[in-house]
């Protein structure tokens, strides 16, 4: 009787409702890459949900001037050899900039529009523009101590759509934070060459 129901069920489809089905399972495919590429950003602002990013905190020894440079410097002067395939400065300010970010993921690049505003020696604010999601707010907080500088990152992430969305943001966040650990290591890195070569 069962299997009579699912066959009188699989007879029921027209080639119309069959092409419709895989047109949406398409369009739904084809809409979350948009978002994980950053291409498209869905800011509809039902359902919003945020959530924390970080907190992470490292100790640099460096002077904190030293450890402000580097973090600065991609965004204000020129950008290294070595940032060209992750970073673009659109729009540059005295104390703001408009600068696209590009990480590898695993089929593709995720582009993300951000405004990066400076507050030297000790702060950087970080505002999402366009991105996987429709709201990310950041900020670097350096501090001095007297082994160097205590480098502190924090911020938040939000989505829209309740549950849904919720489950997008987490997956986004992870990357996310991950992405930033990396580049706290290589601020790090380079702050404390710098430190040692002074």
């Amino acid at each position: 009787m069962e299997g009579g129901t699912f066959a009188k069920g699989w007879s029921s489809l027209t080639p119309r409702s069959v092409v419709a089905t895989a047109a949406l399972a398409g369009l739904a495919g084809g809409t979350l890459t948009l978002l994980a590429r950053g291409a498209l950003t869905l800011d509809l602002g039902v359902g919003r949900r945020v959530r924390p990013l970080g907190p992470l905190s490292i100790q640099i020894a460096a002077p904190r001037d030293v450890v402000f440079e580097v973090v600065s410097a991609p965004y204000l002067e020129r950008a290294p050899r070595a940032l060209k395939s992750k970073l673009k400065v659109i729009e540059r300010g005295t104390d703001m900039v408009l600068a696209a970010h590009f990480t590898p993921l695993s089929r593709f690049v995720t582009t993300t529009l951000e405004t990066v505003r400076f507050e030297p020696p000790s702060r950087v604010h970080f505002r999402l523009v366009r991105g996987p999601v429709p709201h990310v707010a950041e900020e670097f907080v350096l501090h001095e101590t007297r082994a160097g500088t205590r480098f502190e990152y924090q911020g938040e992430l939000g989505t829209d759509l309740w549950a849904v969305g919720g489950w997008w943001g987490d997956r986004v966040a992870a990357k996310w934070e991950a992405v930033v650990e990396e580049s706290l290591a290589t601020i790090k890195a380079e702050a404390e060459r710098r430190a040692r070569s002074r």
